[in-house]
């Protein structure tokens, strides 16, 4: 089960990815197999060294242990991972975002994060323009392929 952040793509430009390991407890892991999890409006913070990343897990339904879902969850990076976020969060005005989350083939919980620049409106504009072109190219060569057979 993998949870993307489709959003993510539309609002910013992605300038740089990486891939942590994610500390979860118990019910949250369940949840996110469940696929009860969302990136929609989430966002990664550097404080006191560490990495972490606030997005909404719902709460697993037969769990005795009760969870705040919108808690932050520690990212698991490299220190020199950590060390060149932090300094291009600060210097540039980068935001950390995740892109998707998922299950590796160890069944280890991982979260692809993202440095990104947010986008323009003009250049949001440019994206959907050019996503309806290639679109209706589409649609010319797959007519154009059926009316010749």
């Amino acid at each position: 089960m993998e949870i993307k952040n489709k959003k993510a793509f539309f609002d910013y430009e992605i300038l740089e990815k990486f891939e942590a390991g994610i500390v979860l407890k118990g019910p949250e892991v369940k949840s996110i197999r469940q696929g009860s999890a969302s990136l929609k409006d989430s966002f990664g913070k550097i404080e006191k060294g560490e990495v972490y990343l606030y997005f909404y897990i719902a709460p697993y339904p037969s769990s005795f242990e009760k969870i705040d879902p919108m808690r932050k969850k520690k990212l698991l990076l490299h220190k020199n991972q950590i060390l060149k976020l932090s300094k291009k969060v600060e210097e540039k005005g980068l935001t950390i975002v995740p892109l998707s989350l998922y299950f590796n083939k160890k069944g280890i919980a991982k979260v692809e994060i993202a440095l990104v620049k947010g986008k323009k409106l003009y250049d949001k504009r440019m994206a959907l323009k050019k996503k309806e072109v290639e679109r209706d190219i589409g649609r010319q060569l797959k007519s154009n392929f059926t009316n010749k057979s």
